[in-house]
């Protein structure tokens, strides 16, 4: 019984030396990570260049749920040259973790994306899961260096 507990502290108590309690500056890069996630999706639909030109990082990797690849230059370019259209991107889940005190965020969630009507007037929805990681950049701010998405079915 004795060994027992013991192999179960030898586990566990590894594992809860990592477990912290969020601190205020892990909660404000939260709350400032979520609104900055909410006004990329805007910036995209509204085609706001400058924004996204700050919102990525300049070795950001962009993999669409098709699995093409692009870096910043290529992504921004789709978006003026109408590859990339959204009429419309909704926010249904949005899960951000800090970590390296604040200074780095992981972002997990669920987006549905209106796309520009078919020929035959059909809506045209993604329904997208994805991943973004983000570095707060001491001159620049916070920047997406990744994203990833599938596309889900609905």
């Amino acid at each position: 019984m004795k060994k027992a507990l013991y192999v179960w502290l030898l586990v566990l108590l590894p594992a809860l030396s990592f477990a912290q309690t969020p601190t205020a500056k892990d909660k404000a890069a939260v709350q400032e990570v979520e609104r900055l996630e909410r006004q990329r999706f805007e910036a995209q639909v509204k085609k706001d260049y400058a924004f996204l030109e700050k919102a990525f990082a300049d070795d950001l990797v962009y993999t669409h749920s098709n699995g093409k690849q692009n870096g910043k230059t290529d992504y921004i370019q789709s978006i003026r040259d109408g590859k990339s259209q959204y009429e419309k991107i909704d926010v249904e889940a949005l899960n951000v973790r800090t970590y390296n005190n604040g200074q780095t965020a992981v972002v997990n969630g669920t987006i549905t994306i209106t796309l520009p009507p078919t020929a035959d007037a059909n809506p045209n929805l993604a329904h997208i899961k994805y991943v973004v990681v983000q570095i707060k950049d001491p001159k620049k701010g916070w920047q997406v260096v990744l994203w990833q998405s599938q596309k889900q079915a609905k």
